[in-house]
């Protein structure tokens, strides 16, 4: 079986039944138990688990792209009393998208989003967003937004999808890839748009990613290689078009 199916099939066997066993604190080793993997939790109480793609050769533009880079699928849970909401993103290529699909309908977990990260890329990847409700291990998967998001009532931290994403890969001596994505409010998106395009930043994909968040949200993504000073600047003049939370500085 493929890589992928490995996870699907116990993300899939999470969300059959739920039971109050996670009263208090949710036990995550069963949780990673339950996944084959382990992750850390992260800001919020956010329980985060990462999926690269290791098992891909993608390659765009003669750029062979790294899994931690742009082929970094994830799943995250988050304590909701008794049970967990999981959210998650899914590296798939296009003969694993129907046997996934069909795998997790049949364990109530929702397809909220199918779409493309980035053009030309070979071979062809999509994303596959989830979201689903349930105990936590049967559901066995920084710059967060200024304003808070919920999803039917529950505010969600970055780490369970809403953060703004940027990747660099070096390519040269003073060149680098980018990769990522904006979180952006309707308002925000042209300006965006206008910001990266001036530095030759291209844009790859606008999308929603969940179904009833609010305020209502776009994730842009994006693509570019060449100086790795001038794109920085670029992406910095992006993220003056976008209203983020600034960091508290560490003391020294």
């Amino acid at each position: 079986m493929r890589p992928i199916i490995h996870l699907v099939i116990p993300l899939v066997a999470a969300v059959a039944l739920t039971t109050p066993a996670f009263a208090a604190e949710p036990d995550w080793s069963q949780v990673a138990q339950a996944l084959g993997k382990s992750g850390a939790v992260q800001t919020g109480g956010v329980y985060r688990v990462g999926f690269p793609r290791t098992d891909l050769k993608v390659s765009l533009d003669g750029v062979t792209l790294r899994p931690g880079f742009a082929l970094g699928g994830w799943v995250a849970f988050q304590p909701m009393g008794t049970e967990a909401m999981v959210m998650g993103d899914l590296v798939l290529t296009q003969d694993e998208i129907n046997p996934v699909m069909r795998k997790l309908e049949e364990g109530g977990i929702e397809i909220t989003a199918l779409h493309n990260h980035l053009l030309r890329v070979e071979p062809m990847t999509l994303y596959m967003h989830v979201h689903g409700h349930g105990d936590p291990v049967k559901l066995a998967g920084a710059l967060p937004r200024a304003q808070p998001i919920t999803d039917q009532g529950m505010a969600l931290p970055g780490a369970m999808g809403a953060a703004i994403a940027i990747n660099f890969q070096p390519t040269g001596f003073n060149t680098a890839a980018i990769t990522g994505d904006f979180v952006l409010l309707a308002t925000e998106v042209n300006p965006v748009i206008n910001a990266l395009q001036a530095s030759g930043i291209e844009i790859t994909a606008l999308h929603s990613h969940m179904l009833d968040e609010q305020p209502r949200l776009f994730f842009m993504h994006f693509w570019a290689n060449d100086d790795a000073h001038k794109l920085a600047t670029g992406l910095r003049a992006a993220l003056d078009k976008v209203e983020i939370k600034q960091q508290a500085a560490s003391p020294r």
